[in-house]
C-alpha cells in the first residue's frame, strides 16, 4: 500500500491517528509493505502544492513503532533532497529501529517547484541521474559495511561509517521507467524495479528492457522484483465513482487485474486506495491478499 493523501478532516490534529490506523489495518490485512511518496508538496495529480505533506522519514520511522511486520519505503527518495551519505544512514537507521523492515526506494527526483519553493538545488537531468547512480554505488559500499573512502564525480566521502549497520541489508528500488537510463541503473544496482500501472502490454515492455539490460551486464534478470505502482479501491460491488474519480473494484475484479500483471512477471503490486481510510475496506483487501496468494 501507498500512502500519498493527507488531507483528512481535522488536519493537522487528525493525521497521526488516522495514519496509525491505516499503517496497522494494512499489517492486519496481510500487506507486505507500506510506502509513502518522498515530497514536501502535495503533488499535482492528487491537489494543489499547499495541501498537506509529510516528510517521507520522520513519516516511515512513526509507522515503525505502530507496527510490527510490514516493511517500509519511500516510492520513491528524490535523490536531489538529502546528501547521499544522510540519506543512506537514515535508511539504516529506520531498519534498526524497525527490526529490519526498511527499503531504500529512490529515484532521480522531478518536482522542480519545491525544490526551488524550499531552496533546494535542483540540477539538470543528466547531472541528477549522475547523482542518482553514485548514491545507487555509496548504498551498496555503506550497506556493506565498507568505509573507504568514496570519491566521485559529485560526492566526495572520507570514510562513509555506517554504524550500527542495518538488520537487514535494505533491498534497493528504483523507481521510473525511462528505458536508456532508470532501467540500466535498475539492472546495474537494484533489487526492484517500479513502474507505473500502463496496462500489461506495456508494463511487460519495460520488464523486456530490463532483461536486456541484464543481458548487457552479464545479471540474471531473475534476481530483480518487479513492482507496479497501481489504484484498486476495493468496494463490496464494484463499480462505486470514488472522490477521486476512479470507479472501485470488488475483489474479484481486484483479482483479475492483479491476475493480469502476474501473467507478465510482476511480482509486486503496491496499491493505492481512495478509501483508505475506511476501516471496512481491509476486510476487502484481506480477502484480496488471500486470493493473490494463489496467482
Amino acid at each position: 500500500m501507498q500512502v500519498s493523501y493527507w488531507s483528512w478532516p481535522d488536519a493537522p490534529h487528525s493525521i497521526g491517528p488516522t495514519f496509525t490506523g491505516i499503517a496497522r489495518r494494512a499489517e492486519d490485512a496481510g500487506l507486505s509493505s507500506l510506502w509513502v511518496m518522498d515530497h514536501y508538496f502535495q503533488i499535482g495529480g492528487i491537489g494543489p502544492p499547499d495541501l498537506e505533506m509529510l516528510e517521507a522519514y520522520t513519516t516511515l520511522g512513526f509507522a515503525a513503532g505502530g507496527t510490527s511486520a510490514i516493511e517500509l519505503g519511500a516510492l520513491v527518495t528524490g535523490v536531489t533532497y538529502r546528501h547521499p551519505g544522510i540519506l543512506l544512514k537514515t535508511v539504516t537507521t529506520l531498519d534498526v529501529l524497525s527490526g529490519g523492515r526498511a527499503w531504500l526506494g529512490i529515484g532521480a527526483a522531478w518536482f522542480e517547484e519545491e525544490h526551488r519553493c524550499l531552496g533546494v538545488p535542483h540540477p539538470p537531468l543528466a547531472e541528477r541521474f549522475e547523482r542518482l547512480e553514485e548514491t545507487l554505488q555509496l548504498a551498496h559500499q555503506m550497506f556493506d559495511g565498507d568505509d573507504s573512502t568514496f570519491e566521485g564525480r559529485h560526492y566526495y566521502l572520507e570514510r562513509p561509517v555506517n554504524s550500527p549497520p542495518p538488520v537487514r541489508r535494505p533491498p534497493i528500488l528504483v523507481g521510473g521507467g525511462g528505458e536508456r537510463k532508470t532501467l540500466r541503473l535498475v539492472a546495474n544496482y537494484a533489487d526492484a524495479c517500479n513502474i507505473f500501472d500502463m496496462g500489461p502490454e506495456r508494463v511487460r515492455a519495460k520488464y523486456d528492457v530490463i532483461d536486456q539490460h541484464c543481458a548487457d551486464v552479464g545479471r540474471d534478470p531473475a534476481e530483480i522484483r518487479r513492482t507496479v505502482l497501481s489504484r484498486i479501491s476495493l468496494t463490496p460491488s464494484g463499480g462505486e465513482k470514488m472522490p477521486t474519480g476512479e470507479t472501485s473494484l470488488s475483489v474479484a475484479q481486484a483479482v483479475d487485474k492483479l491476475g493480469a500483471l502476474a501473467e507478465i512477471g510482476t511480482d509486486t503490486v503496491i496499491l493505492g486506495m481512495a478509501n483508505d481510510t475506511d476501516p471496512a475496506a481491509y476486510e476487502l483487501v484481506a480477502d484480496l491478499v488471500a486470493q493473490a496468494a494463489d496467482l
